[in-house]
């Protein structure tokens, strides 16, 4: 099966996509290099084929940009990572728009506390921003912490979902 490629514009820049049918395999706000290079070793081998956009996903990130913020919950998602990566990327899927979770708070839903310097990795890591919503781990007290894509998206990303 072909996967399928495509760029939406958004208020925070141009976000690829790369799907398998209605799977999100990856999603970033760089570069295309970039996204097809986060993909498992099987599906970097498969024929991609550049699309307008890809049904279903596009419309909900559509969506999600024009104010249902909860859209991208119906977002099918596979990555590749560790063990404690899938955990934490599972975890941070439900944390609810309009809400967000410390990145000790993470280690501890993934499965170990001791683990907050591994449950930054794993929000580097994540090769499906938006999505696994990597933006909505910030420092404990609050403060915003990083983001691969700057802090500004980080904070517009917050702001239209109402965490801050």
């Amino acid at each position: 099966m072909t996967l399928l490629l495509t760029t939406v514009s958004t208020p925070i820049g141009s976000l690829n996509l790369i799907a398998d049918e209605h799977v999100l395999l990856g999603a970033n706000l760089s570069t295309l290099k970039a996204l097809k290079e986060s993909l498992s070793l099987e599906d970097s081998k498969r024929v991609i084929q550049t699309v307008d956009k890809i049904p279903v996903i596009s419309d909900l990130i559509n969506d999600y940009f024009d104010g249902d913020v909860s859209a991208l919950n119906a977002i099918q998602v596979r990555q590749l990572g560790a063990h404690f990566s899938q955990s934490a990327w599972k975890a941070m899927r439900k944390v609810s728009a309009g809400k967000t979770m410390s990145y000790a708070d993470l280690a501890v839903r993934a499965g170990s506390g001791d683990a907050v310097r591994a449950a930054g990795s794993a929000c580097a890591k994540n090769a499906i921003v938006l999505v696994v919503p990597c933006h909505r781990i910030v420092k404990t007290g609050g403060a915003l912490g990083n983001y691969a894509y700057g802090l500004s998206k980080k904070e517009w990303l917050l702001r239209h979902e109402g965490a801050l």
